[in-house]
């Protein structure tokens, strides 16, 4: 019997630990980079929130796209299990 593809794709342990150790490691070296920077508090300060708000505002549109891809995927299987039901109820024979 054929087995259907799995339609989960787990990431391997090595790309989980790549893309946290890359996330924490650019983090830390602009936070770093603003702290010595030779300007004065307020900007420092306005430099940082510009961060935090670029953090936060790709991790909003990151979790945005990937609803969205769930979402047609959902769609999708919705639309093959209608299409399935129609061919089974249809007999050709009479």
């Amino acid at each position: 019997m054929l087995q259907k593809p799995s339609l989960n794709q787990d990431h391997s342990s090595a790309w989980v630990i790549q893309t946290w150790l890359s996330f924490v490691v650019s983090l830390t070296a602009t936070t770093i980079g603003i702290i010595y920077l030779p300007v004065d508090a307020w900007t420092k300060g306005f430099m940082g929130m510009g961060l935090a708000f670029s953090v936060t505002s790709t991790i909003s549109l990151t979790k945005t796209q990937r609803d969205l891809h769930e979402g047609k995927k959902l769609t999708s299987k919705v639309e093959e299990a209608r299409v399935e039901k129609i061919l089974t109820e249809h007999d050709s024979f009479k």
